[in-house]
């Protein structure tokens, strides 16, 4: 029997807000039940791949679709902070158990073909910051449309670079045990932090987006499940490596029945 084609494990659409999309997430949905991890099915896997699989998995921008590809700088002046890194998942990898090495190949990664352009944006001072925005306190953005290896902009005209595309985040769930670790020591460090940037972000639940969680859990996760900052050792995460891009494999530890492993936050740099 011949080869078949390459499985869509995970499909987004641009005609409905991210929110409401349930093979979205932007917590690691995992929580805690009278201080028993909540084993599956109640938390929900937005797909299966099968161990070995090769398969696509669909994104969309970090900010779910907040930036516009026009010439207005608005959308960026006006982003919501509380509805980033949406990332696709949690995937259930069969055969994948706590203690596991989940081993991820990236084939390749490329825009939507009727979507081929991202953007590059200055928060404002008043709504998220950087750290230059001492220098650059007004919100801007630059349109950039592929070609290739290459990209360019219309609002920086006679530049030209080439380039890799490359996800920013991807990683497995933690376990309830690791999410504690991660909330006791991130709570410290917000607690020491003298800075006056954000060092790390604790739970919070406004505006949180688990997937197809019902009411109870997402309540659940809202107040315990992680954000996207720091990055973590113990799961992957945010890392936003370059290099992580088409030929890479990435080795990360499982510590939930399944992996539950999640991808997104697309670069290209």
């Amino acid at each position: 029997m011949g080869k078949t084609g390459i499985r869509t494990a995970n499909k987004v659409s641009f005609d409905k807000p991210a929110s409401e999309q349930p093979s979205l997430h932007f917590v690691d949905i995992n929580t805690r039940t009278d201080g028993i991890q909540i084993p599956p099915p109640k938390v929900p896997f937005s797909g299966t791949i099968k161990n070995g699989e090769t398969v696509k998995i669909e994104c969309v921008d970090w900010t779910g679709g907040q930036i516009g590809n026009n010439d207005s700088a608005d959308d960026m002046l006006n982003v919501d902070l509380t509805k980033i890194h949406y990332l696709s998942g949690p995937f259930e990898v069969e055969d994948a158990q706590p203690g596991d090495l989940l081993l991820v190949e990236i084939m390749d990664v490329q825009p939507f073909e009727d979507q081929p352009w991202g953007f590059t944006g200055v928060f404002d001072k008043n709504n998220g910051g950087g750290f230059l925005d001492e220098l650059y306190p007004t919100a801007a953005k630059a349109i950039w449309d592929f070609e290739g290896i290459y990209c360019t902009s219309r609002h920086i005209p006679g530049v030209k670079f080439a380039g890799l595309i490359h996800p920013g985040i991807l990683g497995c769930a933690p376990s309830a045990e690791v999410l504690d670790t991660w909330n006791a020591r991130e709570g410290e460090l917000i607690a020491a932090n003298k800075l006056d940037r954000d060092v790390a972000k604790p739970p919070e639940p406004i505006n949180v987006h688990a997937g197809a969680a019902n009411a109870e859990l997402k309540e659940k996760v809202g107040k315990e499940g992680a954000r996207t900052i720091p990055g973590r050792p113990e799961h992957g995460g945010n890392c936003d490596i370059k290099n992580l891009s088409r030929g890479s494999k990435v080795y990360l530890p499982v510590h939930v029945p399944g992996a539950k492993f999640s991808v997104g936050d697309l670069h290209f740099s």
